[in-house]
């Protein structure tokens, strides 16, 4: 089975943790090196030039449902702890029925996510643990389709609209709701920059899992630099290159509070 995510261009309204109004599309985006990042060996002269690799991943192909039935599947794996101390924060993994996406499989993206090396649990002072659907939680990580995640923000105060259009993901009351088209397309200046659709993926996972535990958005700290994972990196970059972690190197990585 496949992961998931979307894309489309402008303005936009600011509500409670997931959107606000872009400005103009920042330049040339890349991906920040890994902090342990090897050079890769040398070729024996005797061997043949190796062939190029293949292309990142930058969208998902195929159908892409715009509204699905509410209804959502569980996973039924259950994590081990992450992090080395402070209280665990217990959540469960759903995916939205006819949304095109295994549960199981977007629960090993969540995980890896949350996981890190550079998630929230670097902090040093927060666990975390996926569990069973009936288990108790702290909130549930969901992927629903952009009318169902529309609805299901909209409950929780949060308008997700681009141009008339559900475009966004958000974080409502002890929800984490990840918008499908985000899952299976990212967004169009991470596509045209190449960046990786799995770096999309751990940004807004990380991103709206920061807003439920009680972080706000931040700005570019200047052009070039990293974008803090708290920046609305889904509308812009203003300069700054995304980045999907809010730990760097063991550090507490942030912008200028927005």
């Amino acid at each position: 089975m496949v992961v998931l995510l979307a894309a489309v261009g402008a303005a936009v309204a600011v509500v409670a943790g997931s959107t606000d109004a872009p400005s103009g599309s920042a330049g040339r985006v890349t991906v920040p090196a890994s902090p342990l990042a090897v050079a890769p060996p040398p070729i024996p002269e005797s061997s043949s030039a190796s062939p190029s690799p293949e292309p990142p991943v930058l969208q998902e192909p195929g159908t892409l449902p715009s509204a699905g039935p509410g209804r959502f599947g569980f996973a039924d794996q259950v994590g081990s702890v992450s992090g080395t101390a402070g209280a665990v924060q217990r959540y469960r993994v759903a995916v939205e029925s006819g949304s095109g996406v295994e549960v199981g499989e977007f629960g090993l993206a969540v995980r890896a996510a949350l996981e890190g090396p550079g998630s929230w649990v670097d902090s040093g002072r927060l666990r975390l643990r996926q569990v069973a659907a009936g288990s108790r939680h702290d909130f549930t990580v969901y992927l629903a389709t952009a009318g169902t995640a529309a609805r299901m923000c909209a409950a929780g105060g949060v308008d997700i609209r681009v141009g008339g259009q559900p475009y966004t993901s958000c974080r409502a009351p002890d929800k984490v709701i990840i918008n499908v088209d985000r899952w299976r397309l990212s967004v169009p200046h991470f596509v045209e920059a190449g960046v990786p659709l799995s770096v999309y993926r751990t940004y807004v996972i990380n991103h709206e899992v920061g807003h439920q535990l009680g972080n706000r958005h931040e700005r570019c700290p200047g052009r070039g630099e990293l974008a803090p994972v708290m920046m609305q990196q889904t509308l812009f970059l203003k300069g700054c290159v995304a980045n999907p972690w809010p730990y760097l190197g063991g550090r507490r990585y942030a912008g200028p509070p927005l």
